[in-house]
């Protein structure tokens, strides 16, 4: 019922931000949880972040809590992703996620995912 589409990644030097957004099809964005994830090459898919329908519940990994911010914007059906003091580590592919209502940190809880959007940190 979703479709996703990320935007926004890049390279930038540690220390640097990029914004995030993934713009999703549908007249029933609002009634979809969303997530973030990451994967670097040979490792796993790794959650970063996921937002409720309504904004109200966020759950950050401890990794990125105190740099990243997730945010949504239902009227434009787009959810961003706020990444401040980027450090080599966070270098991955990107994707966006969307589920039924409710948050999850499991990439297995979420049907609808994006082709992903390349970050590349250099040191």
């Amino acid at each position: 019922q979703v479709q996703l589409v990320e935007s926004g990644g890049g390279l930038v030097q540690a220390g640097g931000s990029l914004r995030l957004a993934c713009a999703a099809s549908g007249r029933t964005f609002n009634t979809y949880a969303m997530g973030w994830f990451r994967q670097a090459p040979g490792k796993e898919r790794e959650f970063v972040a996921t937002i409720d329908r309504s904004g109200g519940s966020i759950i950050y990994a401890d990794s990125v809590k105190d740099r990243f911010t997730i945010s949504r914007d239902n009227a434009k059906r787009t959810v961003y992703l706020q990444m401040n003091s980027l450090k080599p580590e966070d270098t991955a592919v990107y994707s966006c996620a969307a589920r039924f209502v409710d948050v999850s940190r499991l990439p297995t809880d979420y049907g609808y995912w994006g082709r992903g959007t390349q970050v590349t940190v250099s040191s």
